[in-house]
């Protein structure tokens, strides 16, 4: 599945320390929970659909760790690297045995054709 990422080439060099480095804390946290947990729900404050995807793992009896980043007044900039790093543009992010499953919608789909439960077997 490729997807267009600018070139490190069409980069100045004057700038790729800055792009290879912007808002790493946040992605690094992000990773260690994700390989930490076999199910990781990252979301922000203030977005139904983080709590729609909580709802849904309770219900089918799943753990998980979540992870809460601001909301939409705040803490933007910090979630604009998750949406880079992903590729995935909203909240939440879902995470499964160390694979992005999507969003809540997503996540409702899974648990309804058991493949969650095969994914997590």
């Amino acid at each position: 599945m490729p997807r267009p990422i600018l070139d490190e080439a069409q980069m100045h060099p004057a700038v790729r320390e800055r792009i290879a480095s912007h808002q790493q804390s946040i992605v690094q946290e992000v990773q260690a929970a994700v390989a930490a947990h076999a199910v990781v729900v990252v979301g922000m404050g203030l977005n139904p659909f983080p709590r729609k995807a909580r709802r849904l793992l309770d219900a089918a009896g799943v753990s998980y760790h979540y992870m809460e980043y601001g909301n939409y007044l705040n803490t933007w900039r910090r979630r604009t690297a998750l949406k880079l790093w992903t590729g995935w543009p909203t909240f939440p992010m879902v995470f499964v045995k160390g694979v992005l499953v999507g969003g809540a919608e997503d996540l409702d789909k899974l648990i309804a054709s058991g493949e969650l439960k095969k994914l997590l077997a």
